[in-house]
């Protein structure tokens, strides 16, 4: 079972002004991947605190994988995207485009998300959309190959190529 944190990052979330549907709707897909929501909680745009949340459950708590949703856009308080590249060691650019790639099916607005995805030691942090609908479809798009990624990041698979046979 994956170990999974989901940060709602909210302003009006965080006052209690608006309630938070992203993250209990990432609480249930990631059942779909083996996944169980240890930690949640809805934060304000604030990239200190958001930065370390994410230390926090990355390198204390273990957790496998961290999903975030909300502050992917270009509004000004907008700064997971930032506050996620300054946890990171390794960039893994794949999932935010697969992302990308599949939401501008459905609305050439996917081309405006800053989301990314990285690693932190043996942690997975993935940036998610702010609403219900695009986390569904962003979600689906990559949970096929999260659990595999995650197995290889902690050494319990092997490499995600097949070996040819002559």
């Amino acid at each position: 079972m994956l170990r999974v944190g989901v940060i709602t990052a909210s302003d009006k979330g965080s006052r209690g002004e608006r309630e938070d549907l992203s993250g209990p709707a990432l609480a249930k897909l990631v059942q779909e991947i083996d996944g169980e929501v240890v930690e949640y909680v809805v934060l304000p745009d604030d990239q200190v605190l958001l930065e370390k949340t994410m230390r926090h459950w990355a390198d204390e708590l273990g957790l496998d994988l961290i999903l975030t949703t909300g502050g992917t856009g270009f509004s000004m308080r907008d700064v997971t995207p930032e506050a996620t590249l300054a946890v990171a060691d390794r960039m893994v650019p794949g999932i935010a485009e697969v992302m990308r790639m599949e939401s501008l099916k459905v609305t050439p607005k996917a081309m405006l998300s800053r989301a990314i995805a990285v690693l932190r030691k043996r942690t997975l942090i993935i940036n998610m959309p702010g609403s219900v609908k695009a986390v569904r479809e962003c979600f689906a798009a990559i949970a096929p190959a999260i659990p595999h990624g995650i197995q290889i990041l902690k050494g319990e698979a092997s490499e995600c190529g097949s070996t040819i046979q002559q």
